[in-house]
């Protein structure tokens, strides 16, 4: 592997840090990207690896993305992000899940962790035992707090809701036709939000017994993973791991919007102007899935500060996402400029860069 400083997705990052604790078998990389607006923010992922690079990569991107997110929700928060190298059975124990909470610790509140894949609501408790700097913890009814999932999913669906208005000009949902990819906790949230509309769906996920039942749930019908990109519809909604949209992907996209919660959709930044040129409609996805972590940031500073963190002042953030968009695409549509260069401009202004 080369100096990772020298790899493509390296971006003036402030801190690259490998974690190793022999003992509990932890092997971890921290990366902050900005600490300009406040600590920087960012959760947990607990993944399998075939290589230590795809690990750097994963980590590099998805903190740079963290900073552009915190940054497009009005957030004081700079962007981080921590990836575990899980084992091949992915084993967890509560040795490993405490040397990282120590790790977490030892940066003295310059990063905030809280959940992402793999990792779960019990994992940060027991990270909050070694570390004050976690957030989505167990709150009371009415407090915003806890798994940040069902408010990313409210977030993404607002978002195709203004992404439809603005590109098909329609004020409902009824009979609009979704590929959904991906029916985890955002996907299957997502998912449930625009069946109550009257949408029609189809889904996607590797996870055939979880697809399957989620279909029958909602009355949605079910592809293969490898033909979702494919299907005909309206909007293509990509809510599980990113970098999926590249030259041959795109070119067979059959749809005019692309809006979804997967964190690093465009698998190179050149990408977005290539969904711009076929005249695709996208939602910058650091901007519509923002919903997660402006619960988390609420409820972290909520904490600090010694009170609850009301779920009505989420809410109320989360329904300014739409707006934000609607912000990016006219940017674009006035200047030529694909929207997810619109947004990164955007994003880079407000972290000082």
């Amino acid at each position: 592997m080369t100096a990772f400083w020298t790899e493509p997705d390296y971006d003036d990052h402030e801190l690259v840090q490998l974690v190793r604790d022999r003992k509990s078998g932890l092997t971890a990389i921290i990366a902050l990207h900005s600490t300009h607006l406040g600590p920087a923010g960012g959760g947990t992922r607990f993944w399998h690896y075939t290589e230590p690079k795809a690990a750097l990569r994963d980590v590099l991107r998805l903190s740079r993305g963290m900073s552009y997110k915190n940054a497009m929700a009005g957030l004081p928060m700079g962007g981080g992000k921590a990836v575990i190298l899980a084992d091949d059975a992915r084993t967890k124990s509560p040795d490993l899940i405490a040397a990282f909470g120590d790790a977490v610790d030892a940066l003295g509140g310059r990063y905030v962790t809280a959940e992402d894949v793999g990792i779960t609501e019990a994992d940060m408790v027991a990270v909050s035992k070694r570390t004050s700097f976690v957030s989505g913890l167990p709150v009371g009814e009415g407090q915003a707090g806890g798994d940040p999932g069902p408010f990313t999913a409210m977030g993404i669906y607002l978002g195709i809701k203004a992404a439809v208005a603005h590109k098909l000009g329609k004020d409902s949902m009824a009979g609009v036709r979704v590929a959904l990819q991906g029916t985890g906790s955002v996907g299957g949230g997502v998912a449930r939000l625009l069946a109550a509309d009257g949408a029609t769906l189809v889904l996607a996920d590797v996870d055939a017994a979880r697809v399957r039942a989620l279909a029958n749930e909602i009355g949605a019908d079910t592809v293969a993973p490898d033909a979702i990109m494919t299907t005909p519809c309206d909007v293509f909604s990509p809510n599980a791991l990113g970098a999926i949209l590249d030259e041959e992907s795109i070119a067979k996209l059959d749809c005019p919007i692309v809006a979804g919660g997967a964190n690093n959709q465009l698998a190179r930044a050149h990408h977005g102007a290539l969904l711009a040129e076929r005249d695709i409609l996208y939602a910058p996805d650091y901007v519509i899935n923002g919903g997660g972590i402006i619960s988390v940031a609420l409820e972290y500073f909520a904490r600090v500060e010694g009170h609850a963190c009301d779920v009505t002042e989420v809410n109320a953030r989360i329904a300014q996402i739409p707006e934000r968009l609607r912000e990016i695409w006219q940017e674009s549509e006035n200047t030529g400029v694909s929207s997810d260069v619109v947004a990164d401009r955007m994003a880079q202004k407000l972290i000082g860069r």
